[in-house]
């Protein structure tokens, strides 16, 4: 669960806005249960900047989706 919360804040940072407001975003979508998790091994290994722009590419697809 570290992994999680780093993916969230580090993805808070770059969007610069709360935390909470990513969490509940990301939950909403499945997307900590259904990409973060599952996929923490080839995630782990990305950058900070380069994890925060799969990231939120990420989000915002599964977003679009709605």
């Amino acid at each position: 669960m570290t992994f999680v919360a780093t993916c969230i804040e580090t993805t808070a940072r770059h969007l610069n806005t709360d935390y909470k407001e990513v969490f509940l975003r990301m939950v909403r979508v499945g997307m900590i249960d259904n990409y973060i998790i599952p996929n923490y091994e080839p995630l782990h290994s990305e950058s900070r900047d380069v994890l925060a722009e799969r990231l939120i590419e990420c989000l915002k697809n599964w977003e679009n989706r709605l």
